[in-house]
């Protein structure tokens, strides 16, 4: 039977003064244990969505990126479980959240887990990438929430492993990218194998036509809390449109990359998201990337190295534009451009959480202009465009701060410097890096905006005396 539609409450401002958890209505195990973890005041979207799903109502939340969603459904959750002493059965978890990337998964379990075992409630996380021995390990130990990706818990309820008999409450995270990657039909599948008076809570950025598929499906008398428009650009980030030439886009980006603190650089290929880390590395730059062809274990070692500040700059696709929760990154670079402006959200996201400030630059090429105007537009964010090259003042403005370059050792140096998006040069061909001149030892590359005290190290790797091209494989 067809679930009603949703009753829809749209809250906009921040909870009145004086507003708690406790007043909320969390458990005081649960308040103590938050006020460990150093939160101690609600988000508007937990404020908001927190009474309705604390009563057991089905709830859909909508709010941007960097909103507390998560605290918003991983508190009601600990609390319905806290507040009932079941015994753990093996392979029967009595909650479960469902998360599109295994990034994203991590992040939430990382959030949960604290407060989980304050609770004595025991978690785990499930998804492919990784081999299934352990996680059905778990399994059979008894697990009270289990935070899943959709293909790898299909396939352990499938072979027998997990039961969902026992889900006293399912939540959707991100359902809207659920439906981008083609995920819903494997989400029904596991839907329809919980109890159907289960409370369902969703959480999204938006909630759209795909969306509503699974809410008229599997939500009872839903509630809507929106502490948002559905599409929103947070007011603390400030957004910069760069028209640059397409032989100078990777200088620019070095100089970004450059600056002091975290900066995320989004490419459209996962190709794309390697060479340029590659590239960003060989100027000096430590660099990570990012993307679907990464095993998990490389994948977990590179966001550690990003988090921790091994690394300052992380390259990633789309597919770190939900998953990665990483606080103070300051500057995030669409070198590609992305398709739609779902996703334009999405990636810029990453900064200007949870209040703070932020800054995103979009390159374009004269090719890209069009798109990427319509792309703003529909994004409904104010950009400021401006057109220039490598070495404007502009770029030491939006990433502030002196530019610092690492050493590259020499067997490092010989790298592909082909501009992004395209081919890579032959094997073995001797070149300097575009965007330099034919009469100078220093390379624009490594050094475009760079104060002189600060142009060593990587910059040296891509002097007109330094070889550089693909080694022979």
């Amino acid at each position: 039977m067809a679930a009603s539609r949703p009753r829809t409450t749209t809250t906009t401002l921040p909870p009145r003064p004086g507003t708690s958890f406790h007043e909320l209505g969390l458990p005081d195990a649960l308040v103590a244990a938050l006020a460990e973890a150093g939160v101690t005041e609600p988000f508007p979207i937990q404020a908001a969505t927190l009474p309705d799903s604390l009563a057991g109502r089905d709830v859909l939340g909508r709010g941007r990126t960097g909103s507390g969603k998560t605290y918003a459904f991983v508190l009601p959750v600990l609390a319905r479980l806290t507040n009932e002493s079941v015994p753990r059965r093996p392979g029967r978890p009595r909650a479960l959240i469902l998360a599109p990337t295994r990034e994203l998964a991590t992040q939430i379990h990382t959030t949960m887990a604290p407060l989980a075992a304050a609770l004595s409630l025991r978690t785990m996380t499930v998804f492919g990438g990784v081999g299934a021995d352990r996680q059905v390990r778990g399994l059979r130990a008894g697990v009270d929430i289990l935070v899943a990706c959709p293909g790898r818990l299909r396939d352990l309820v499938g072979d027998g492993h997990a039961n969902l008999n026992d889900i006293e409450i399912t939540v959707l995270d991100e359902a809207d990218h659920m439906a981008d990657l083609g995920f819903l039909p494997t989400v029904r599948w596991l839907m329809e194998r919980t109890p159907p008076r289960g409370q369902r809570l969703l959480f999204s950025a938006t909630l759209d036509a795909a969306v509503d598929v699974l809410v008229r499906r599997f939500l009872v008398d839903p509630v809507t809390h929106s502490v948002d428009p559905a599409v929103a650009p947070v007011a603390t980030m400030s957004h910069h449109l760069l028209h640059v030439r397409e032989d100078e886009r990777l200088p620019i980006l070095v100089d970004l990359a450059a600056a002091p603190g975290r900066t995320l650089m989004f490419t459209r290929t996962k190709h794309g998201a390697k060479r340029l880390a590659k590239q960003l590395n060989a100027a000096g730059v430590p660099s990570v990337e990012l993307h679907g062809n990464l095993a998990q274990n490389a994948r977990e070692r590179n966001l550690r190295a990003f988090t921790n500040g091994t690394a300052r700059t992380l390259v990633a696709t789309d597919i770190a534009a939900r998953g990665i929760h990483v606080d103070d990154v300051a500057l995030v670079v669409h070198a590609d451009p992305p398709v739609e402006h779902k996703a334009y959200l999405h990636r810029s996201g990453r900064t200007a959480r949870a209040g703070a400030d932020g800054t995103v630059i979009t390159l374009m090429t004269d090719s890209q202009v069009a798109d990427v105007s319509l792309l703003a537009r529909r994004a409904g964010i104010s950009a400021t465009t401006t057109r220039l090259r490598p070495g404007d003042p502009l770029l030491h403005r939006l990433a502030p701060g002196e530019r610092a370059y690492q050493a590259v050792p020499r067997d490092e140096s010989t790298v592909d410097t082909a501009p992004i998006g395209r081919k890579p040069r032959a094997a073995g061909r001797a070149s300097k890096p575009r965007g330099t001149t034919a009469n100078t030892n220093q390379a624009t590359v490594a050094t475009a905006g760079a104060p002189a005290a600060t142009r060593t190290g990587g910059a040296a790797a891509f002097s007109s005396r330094t070889r550089v091209g693909r080694r022979s494989r």
